[in-house]
């Protein structure tokens, strides 16, 4: 019989908590692709304009930095180690998008949703990093195989 370490209560909080978080970010993005009316009619004309203007690589970092994120997350709760490198893909694509809403683009997305909208992407850039510190640590002290 294999001795297997049991598993610290963290793992589960933080995989259950990021996992909630990260679903938020994928319900946005499946919301905004699909164009669910009922979601997307809180934002402005500008705001849908600059959403549905996203260039293909922009289309393509959003969706690995979301759906990355959350694969990362259920790797940390069937305690992977595979979630280190899937949360760094997450984190990076995450920034090219950020670097494309607030640097690249023709209207940046704090013109079009104001000092909030820099604000929250910051926030999920710190969480990003934070899951990556997190899962490199739970991979060094032997919780994650």
């Amino acid at each position: 019989m294999i001795d297997t370490p049991k598993t610290p209560w963290h793992i589960w909080v933080v995989g259950i908590v990021s996992l909630l978080w990260n679903a938020m970010g994928a319900m946005d993005y499946a919301m905004t692709q699909f164009r669910v009316e009922s979601y997307m009619g809180q934002f402005t004309e500008e705001q849908l304009a600059f959403f549905y203007g996203f260039p293909s690589w922009v289309q393509t970092t959003w969706a690995l930095a979301v759906w990355g994120a959350v694969l990362g997350s259920l790797l940390i709760l069937l305690r992977k180690k595979l979630a280190v490198p899937v949360f760094w893909v997450a984190l990076i694509a995450m920034v090219l998008t950020s670097i494309h809403n607030f640097i690249l683009s023709e209207v940046s997305m704090s013109e079009i949703a104001g000092t909030g909208a820099m604000i929250f992407s910051v926030v999920i850039f710190v969480v990003s990093v934070l899951l990556v510190v997190y899962a490199t640590v739970q991979t060094r002290n032997g919780n994650l195989r």
